[in-house]
């Protein structure tokens, strides 16, 4: 049987076959640094443009908003006009005016007791 065990190849044999251990660290770090590099203006990049975007939303959520304002004055106005020969002019006016006021109240109700059962949920139940 021959003898199989390898001796380690000496320094002058290493760098022949690639570099030194240092000179591996070395190019390891500098690659290291270029991803870190890379990845930093990659992702300053997407929150630049999240950022940009994220202003275009709202300016367009702005806008919508502004548009189901005003659809619901003209729902509001038509429904004033079309009660209007039927119970007359200030009946009309008075029978929106309470249906809106109806809804507020159903609103105001349901805001009230959402508060009292997060109230409930979140209460602090220990002894002191």
């Amino acid at each position: 049987m021959e003898d199989v065990t390898q001796t380690p190849p000496s320094p002058e044999q290493q760098e022949a076959q690639g570099g030194s251990l240092p000179d591996d660290i070395r190019q390891l770090a500098t690659d290291a640094r270029a991803l870190a590099e890379a990845e930093f203006a990659y992702q300053k990049a997407r929150a630049a443009f999240a950022g940009n975007e994220a202003k275009r939303i709202a300016i367009l959520g702005a806008f919508a908003a502004v548009f189901v304002y005003f659809a619901l004055m003209a729902l509001i106005m038509g429904t004033v006009i079309a009660l209007g020969p039927v119970l007359g002019l200030w009946g009309a006016t008075a029978a929106v005016t309470g249906g809106l006021l109806l809804a507020v109240l159903i609103c105001a109700a349901l805001i009230l007791m959402r508060i009292k059962r997060m109230k409930t949920v979140l209460k602090d139940d220990k002894p002191d």
